[in-house]
């Protein structure tokens, strides 16, 4: 196990120095610079920001710079936030993004596995047909349709939870929500067809000729085989719930990284746009990592063809 993990992350390597790349040179691409501001400063000013932050050097040798640098760990200062590193601002920035997504993932799984399985344990049934229906409704309500729906419901009309913020633990349950149920359907009805299929395999019939429980077989030998897909689905899932924070941070006002990525954008800051992709994308090949092991410890024969 630990060789198949170390093989991953040794092919993650070359990702993230393509990644680094890419966005390196398309930020400097982009017309304007990180001291065009509204309000013109003086041609002089400007070349001394320029030849303190190193951005009057040639762009290879920016380049160059910037590679070291990655290597030490360091993504540069912010030129925004004078005195601050961008390695600070994206951490601390990220630990509430992070805790976004983890909240919002459990809702997935949560709601999702236990939705789809009861789904398939009656197909054709009411329950079926309204898991399914909800599951459908779900995967066609955006988050940012969603959201609104959830404040006017649950914030304004019955007063439970504040419409925005990230104060208390009672501010965490509508973004969440807002977050994971668009995940939570497509993950429901992946588990509902997964059980389905495994439910007509051989090891099956052998169970149930033992004389097992049929509780027992369905829970404990179909669906952990049937979950195996469920858990595939999660890497892509993962980069979703990543990608759909940003519109979650700036409905509910959460001070996460989505937030700061969109006004570095803005403000052309090459450094902070950089080290928030950077991060984004170490967060999505380590999340994908976790899913490969996981898809292994569910299925021994991936491991086996993985040698």
């Amino acid at each position: 196990m630990l060789l198949f993990v170390f093989r991953r992350v040794v092919g993650a390597v070359p990702v993230l120095w393509v990644i680094a790349t890419v966005v390196f040179f398309l930020v400097r691409f982009v017309p304007g610079g990180p001291f065009d501001h509204e309000r013109t400063l003086p041609e002089s000013v400007k070349a001394q920001l320029n030849a303190h932050y190193g951005l009057d050097r040639p762009l290879a040798a920016q380049y160059g710079q910037y590679l070291l640098n990655l290597l030490r760990g360091d993504l540069g200062p912010s030129y925004k936030y004078p005195g601050w590193a961008v390695n600070e601002l994206v951490w601390e920035r990220a630990q509430v993004s992070l805790e976004l997504g983890f909240w919002g993932l459990l809702v997935a799984v949560g709601l999702g596995i236990p939705a789809g399985a009861l789904a398939a344990m009656r197909p054709g049934s009411w329950l079926d047909r309204g898991l399914t229906g909800l599951a459908t409704l779900g995967i066609c309500v955006p988050t940012f349709v969603l959201g609104p729906l959830l404040v006017l419901a649950f914030a304004l009309k019955l007063g439970w939870f504040h419409a925005l913020g990230w104060g208390g633990a009672g501010d965490r349950v509508l973004p969440a929500l807002a977050l994971g149920l668009a995940f939570a359907a497509p993950v429901a009805r992946l588990t509902r067809g997964s059980v389905l299929e495994v439910r007509s395999q051989d090891y099956m019939r052998t169970a149930r000729a033992k004389g097992l429980g049929e509780s027992r077989v369905y829970f404990v030998h179909g669906l952990r085989n049937a979950l195996v897909p469920v858990v595939t689905y999660l890497g892509p899932a993962a980069a979703g719930l990543v990608s759909g924070s940003f519109v979650i941070e700036s409905m509910f006002n959460i001070p996460g990284l989505g937030k700061l990525f969109v006004s570095s954008a803005f403000n052309r800051e090459y450094t902070m746009i950089c080290g928030t992709v950077l991060f984004y994308a170490v967060a999505l090949l380590a999340l994908n990592i976790a899913v490969d092991v996981l898809m292994v410890w569910l299925n021994p024969r991936a491991r086996a063809g993985d040698k």
